[in-house]
């Protein structure tokens, strides 16, 4: 009986050590896909979504600010007039 259990104790210590070799492999299959896609993007001048929403945000500050002084400039040439 002793011998029954070392042998599933043995085999159960080996699929765990197995679990984890994959684990390790698929978190680092990620990372070099990951890397990889990031290489492919950068070549291609493609921008992060960071990127483009910080753009974005000043293309809309931008826009506010104009249409601001447009208004004040619209009230000076009325004035004006």
């Amino acid at each position: 009986m002793q011998t029954r259990g070392k042998i599933f104790d043995d085999i159960s210590q080996l699929m765990t050590n197995a679990m984890g070799v994959a684990q390790g492999a698929r978190e680092e299959a990620e990372t070099a896909f990951k890397g990889m896609v990031d290489r492919w993007l950068a070549d291609r001048d493609f921008v992060t979504r960071e990127e483009f929403e910080a753009v974005r945000g000043m293309a809309q500050k931008a826009r506010e600010e104009n249409e601001a002084l447009k208004a004040r400039l619209d009230a000076l040439e009325a004035k004006s007039s």
